[in-house]
């Protein structure tokens, strides 16, 4: 057993200026759906700083059409990279592991609402601003804080680490599959999603779908004897939420323990082409959320049974019946044991950093945690404190980044065990 042991915390203390400045770089990258390039340069030589090597893993999309797990999406993604790298054991005998993060961000949305630019970096005392700073650049960071310091300490490990940065998590999560699809494996992953007080050891599956409803045009003075797209989307918006509602009446464990689990989200709407003209078309695109367990074919089958329910009852929508289809998120939900030796080891590490265990909670969102899980390796997420993500004015705490880092290095240091 080398000293380093014993004093993780200064060994990862010695990162803290590499941590933020890799952070401030990260965050100036607006790495958006289709521009996640940006953020990728900087990982690299991130992963190269920790004395790896980096690798990239393309996206495929005819890989990915062609597996059943695999999100919809209708843009090109063959130009898009993951950049992985893999701290090799130096003896057999312990554990592997994934520490997996994603790269790109959601837009900022109102940028004038914002204190600061979006892609500005501003610190503040011990918060760090800027859209993905903390979902989840930070993240991101304190992996690669974690595994330089060890490194820099001269620890040889019994078991491989696999560092993953990956696009697409926002969206679809084919990132993270193409690296399964391309052979990723290992005995655990931790995803290092903001969550900094807790693990997350169950999560809700996600359904985009997307509802284009007929309209009837005619001059907005005899608006009356048209029919407004927009106003009857509003009618299928109202039909969708007794959906919704049906499904929060009775929550399985461990989603008993919170008042509004599944949430529908209405995050965009387009329609009409003039503002004298009675819209001929709109289209609600909405968020859904389903319990671990729930295949994803359900819902949809729900989603389509509520629409066609309600267009029934007008007759223009029983002639012109709403169109749903899907582009981007349609996944199940996923769930690790209280006992997995994931989680208590990690918990184990927490505990000597924080004086105390994490909580162990669901999760009303989803992250790319569910991939690894189905595919037969438990995953969890922890990670840095964030505050206001995909909201206004993002922010995260850069001492917890700095305590992340260091529970993530006590972590692979107990779960891969040092090399003989």
């Amino acid at each position: 057993m080398t000293a380093i042991a014993g004093d993780i915390a200064a060994a990862v203390a010695d990162q803290v200026d590499w941590m933020e400045t890799l952070l401030t770089e990260l965050v100036a990258a607006p790495t958006e759906l289709g521009r996640e390039e940006a953020g990728q340069v900087v990982m690299c030589r991130a992963f190269a700083d920790c004395g790896l090597q980096p690798q990239d893993v393309r996206l495929d999309a005819a890989a990915l059409r062609a597996h059943p797990h695999a999100s919809p999406f209708g843009w090109d993604v063959n130009a898009k990279r993951n950049v992985v790298a893999t701290w090799p054991a130096a003896s057999r005998g312990g554990r592997s592991l994934i520490l997996n993060g994603h790269i790109d961000v959601v837009p900022p949305a109102a940028a004038e609402l914002w204190q600061s630019p979006p892609y500005a970096p501003r610190r503040d005392g011990d918060w760090l601003y800027g859209r993905g700073a903390g979902d989840m650049k930070a993240g991101l960071v304190a992996i690669a804080g974690a595994v330089r310091a060890l490194r820099l300490a001269e620890v040889a490990l019994a078991g491989d680490v696999h560092l993953q940065s990956v696009v697409e998590e926002e969206c679809t999560g084919n990132g993270a599959l193409q690296c399964l699809i391309d052979g990723a494996h290992a005995d655990a992953c931790v995803i290092a999603e903001p969550h900094p007080d807790h693990l997350t050891i169950a999560q809700v599956g996600v359904l985009w779908f997307h509802v284009d409803i007929a309209g009837e045009p005619v001059h907005a003075a005899y608006a009356g004897s048209g029919h407004n797209a927009i106003d009857a989307a509003q009618v299928v918006l109202g039909t969708l939420r007794e959906l919704e509602r049906r499904l929060n009446a009775h929550p399985p464990p461990p989603y008993d323990t919170l008042a509004h689990p599944i949430n529908l989200n209405p995050g965009l709407i387009a329609g009409g082409d003039w503002t004298s003209t009675v819209a001929a078309q709109c289209c609600l695109s909405c968020r859904l959320a389903m319990y671990p367990g729930t295949d994803p074919r359900t819902v949809q089958n729900q989603v389509e049974a509520t629409i066609a329910r309600v267009a029934r009852s007008d007759p223009f929508l029983s002639a012109h019946p709403p169109r749903v289809r899907y582009d981007g998120f349609v996944c199940e939900g996923s769930e690790v044991g209280l006992d997995e030796p994931l989680v208590t080891v990690l918990s184990h590490a927490y505990s000597q950093v924080h004086g105390a265990p994490p909580a162990l909670r669901p999760t009303t969102a989803t992250t790319d945690a569910r991939h690894f899980v189905r595919s037969g390796i438990p995953a969890v997420c922890f990670g840095p404190r964030a505050e206001a993500i995909h909201g206004i004015d993002e922010r995260v705490s850069l001492s917890s980044m700095r305590k992340c880092a260091e529970v993530l290095a006590r972590f692979i240091l107990n779960w891969c065990g040092e090399a003989a």
